[in-house]
């Protein structure tokens, strides 16, 4: 059984955390998994880590290590909120600077990468899509030619979160 984490519950089905033999970069312990998403720190890990050394906090004080860029969060999000995402979350890979989303004061629950035929079922983020790409000076029939084109396992891809709060879904999409 993996650690509990409020805001990216099942890192196995992002991807985010694999079944592994190999030992953990921080405990060098062998617990047949390992996280395979970004690790931001000065030092070369020498392995991949643990999910328990994410959880407990040891990948982040040992190697004074981020998992999650959190600096564009909006300000009514407490700090210790920030803290927990950023440092004892598993983030995730994307194509560009990965983005954690906000909403309700909170951080949003991670859920993966969509694409179009996912993201049907979420209108809401849908709709927070439609709008972040049609600000950039994009016609209409660009941004649903844009949406229409996102690929769950290519590019360009969505990301999924639900607030914890309201229970909104909420995306943003990237690409190469």
């Amino acid at each position: 059984m993996l650690p509990d984490f409020h805001y990216h519950p099942d890192p196995l089905s992002t991807g985010s955390v694999k079944a592994s033999d190999a030992a953990c970069g921080c405990c060098d312990q062998r617990r047949g998994y390992v996280y395979t998403g970004p690790v931001y720190c000065m030092e070369t890990l020498a392995s991949e880590p643990c999910p328990w050394c994410i959880a407990d906090g040891s990948l982040a004080a040992r190697y004074d290590a981020e998992l999650v860029d959190v600096y564009d969060a909006p300000g009514n999000v407490p700090e210790g909120t920030l803290e927990t995402i950023s440092r004892r979350t598993p983030g995730f890979s994307g194509w560009q600077q990965e983005r954690w989303l906000f909403h309700c004061g909170d951080g949003a629950v991670f859920l993966g990468p969509v694409g179009a035929s996912e993201l049907a079922a979420f209108p809401d983020a849908r709709e927070m899509l439609r709008f972040e790409n049609s600000t950039g000076g994009s016609s209409p029939e660009q941004v649903e030619e844009f949406l229409a084109a996102l690929d769950k396992d290519g590019n360009p891809t969505a990301y999924l979160f639900r607030c914890r709060m309201c229970g909104s879904r909420l995306a943003y999409a990237d690409f190469t």
